[in-house]
């Protein structure tokens, strides 16, 4: 299974972060990194991330390409994970699994996050299968419920 290592979005590798592309057919299913980086920028509960693989770990100036972008909210108990990109490169390699498992471990260190959430579009059945092969479920909560475009899953724990 494939390993990550997830560091933050620097001067460095900023350019890096905003030329990552997904595929054609998933353009439209994807927030971009400049939006989101924007996003972050300006709320300071959003926690953007560079994905590399964990060879990386130990050096101080990434020795491999990055490989995609991770970012999450915490917000009224919850550990919202809000995105999750892959660059086309790379897909179909378990970076996307091993990058949600890293960022649930991360989520559970923070003492006041009691439940951790995501979403897709509906539509994305790669996302619907990533996340409930992961052991999330989906959300009952009402103003999920009203949302038409997109699909809120929960993971107890």
């Amino acid at each position: 299974m494939a390993k990550v290592h997830l560091r933050n979005i620097t001067l460095d590798n900023f350019h890096e972060c905003i030329s990552l592309e997904v595929e054609e057919s998933q353009k439209g299913l994807v927030a971009s990194n400049v939006k989101s980086l924007a996003q972050a920028k300006v709320n300071p509960n959003l926690f953007p991330l560079a994905i590399y693989d964990a060879a990386v770990v130990g050096y101080e100036q990434a020795q491999l390409p990055m490989i995609g972008f991770t970012m999450y909210e915490i917000v009224a108990g919850v550990g919202f994970i809000l995105r999750l990109m892959i660059d086309r490169k790379y897909q179909r390699k378990g970076y996307g699994q091993a990058t949600i498992l890293e960022v649930i471990r991360r989520l559970k260190l923070y003492p006041e996050v009691e439940l951790i959430a995501t979403s897709y579009q509906r539509g994305n059945e790669t996302a619907s299968k990533l996340y409930r092969s992961l052991g999330f479920i989906d959300w009952d909560i009402k103003w999920a419920l009203d949302h038409e475009s997109d699909i809120f899953l929960k993971l107890d724990f």
